[in-house]
């Protein structure tokens, strides 16, 4: 009985969200795109009146060389800048506090995230604390900024995150061993650029994952409950130009073609997910990194089949749309069948691109845990077919250990 009024609570939270973002506009970013777009970055920054730019990246991004593009046509345009190289793989406060602390030093006044995922959601949250007088663990969840960022500016060089049209800034606690989200329409940049040119290096491992955790955006928003028309359309874009050129792009990652798809692929995933949510599989994901460190995209990879199949019947008609989409079926089949080979191909994409099917890192005496966790996280917040008890969610934590 408890139960069930728990799920009323959690469902009607839900559609009272819901109704009340019906009311609101998204922000998208202006988008420069094409290989080698990172160039036209500068000009567009300088129409605005920033002359003083921080960048926020990674120290293997920095040592690659591949910030060079841009810094030098900064340099020709005579825009100065101060590089933070700190971002750790789960950005962490502490990288958030130093970037901010370069930031206040060298006078800048705007900030470009350079890199993956971990890059752009530090650079947004530096943005934010720049101008709300608030820590980053006070903007923890949803709508909790005031002021409008720093002018903010987005250049992902992994095809999959999406971070750079969320509203979405991921940050670890390491204090508590904990990842959340702060989430404000604030944190959309100004501009982002999906330059091809800049994922040609990408490792295959990298290119998986970052490509598997746009997938799982995209399925996540298209199987909740808060998806519109409009969110419904990236999904579909989203998971047919995955389903198409991710194993491809993984075996040959110099054909600029499929890294200029696969970037428009996390950009659609992240639309989709901004408006739509994403859900369980997030959940446990953010829970592994902060306690152990996996990497995102990793997670999500290795996660989303078990969860499919966890909700089974509540998202048979929503897979079997997909999987005639992406040409795996026909309408001549049942849902289920439909949404089987759906799963099953997700199983045989992480292993023809040597994902592994759990994690060695889950210890027993983690596992409930984990399991809290993720169900805290999860509930009621997030929009899914099918809400989850806290023991169906352990039962879901030992099936990923191995």
């Amino acid at each position: 009985m408890i139960w069930e009024m728990k799920k009323i609570y959690y469902r009607g939270y839900q559609r009272v969200l819901n109704t009340a973002l019906n009311l609101m506009t998204y922000p998208i970013p202006e988008l420069l795109t094409g290989a080698g777009s990172v160039i036209k970055l500068p000009s567009e920054i300088k129409k605005r009146n920033c002359n003083n730019i921080l960048i926020v990246t990674d120290k293997i991004l920095y040592d690659l060389g591949l910030l060079n593009s841009l810094t030098d046509e900064l340099k020709k345009q005579n825009i100065e800048f101060s590089i933070f190289n700190g971002v750790n793989p789960n950005p962490t406060i502490q990288n958030v506090e130093d970037a901010l602390k370069l930031y206040k030093k060298d006078n800048c006044s705007c900030v470009i995230g350079f890199g993956g995922g971990s890059s752009m959601d530090c650079a947004k949250v530096v943005a934010a604390r720049v101008t709300n007088n608030k820590t980053v663990s006070q903007m923890r969840g949803n709508f909790k900024l005031k002021k409008k960022t720093a002018p903010l500016y987005l250049v992902p060089t992994t095809a999959g995150t999406g971070s750079e049209t969320t509203v979405a800034a991921v940050i670890v606690d390491p204090t508590i061993h904990e990842k959340f989200a702060i989430c404000d329409f604030k944190v959309v940049p100004k501009v982002a650029v999906i330059d091809a040119n800049l994922m040609l290096g990408l490792p295959k491992h990298i290119t998986s994952t970052t490509g598997m955790d746009a997938l799982t955006h995209a399925v996540e928003a298209y199987i909740g409950k808060s998806r519109t028309k409009k969110t419904d359309e990236n999904a579909e874009k989203c998971v047919k130009i995955v389903f198409d050129s991710l194993e491809k792009v993984y075996e040959d990652g110099s054909n600029i073609k499929l890294r200029e798809e696969m970037g428009m692929a996390a950009f659609y995933g992240g639309v989709a997910f901004t408006r739509a949510f994403v859900g369980y599989v997030h959940a446990i994901a953010h829970t592994l990194g902060g306690l152990y460190g996996i990497p995102h995209g990793l997670a999500n990879a290795i996660i989303l089949p078990y969860m499919l199949e966890y909700f089974g019947s509540s998202i048979y008609d929503r897979l079997a749309k997909l999987a005639v989409i992406t040409d795996i079926g026909s309408e001549n089949e049942s849902n289920e069948e439909l949404s089987k080979k759906f799963i099953n191909k997700i199983w045989e994409m992480n292993r023809n691109m040597n994902i592994p099917d759990g994690f060695k890192e889950i210890k027993e005496e983690d596992v409930i845990l984990i399991a809290k966790t993720a169900i805290k996280e999860g509930n009621p917040g997030y929009p899914v077919p099918k809400i989850m008890t806290l023991d169906e969610c352990i039962t879901i934590v030992r099936k990923l250990m191995r």
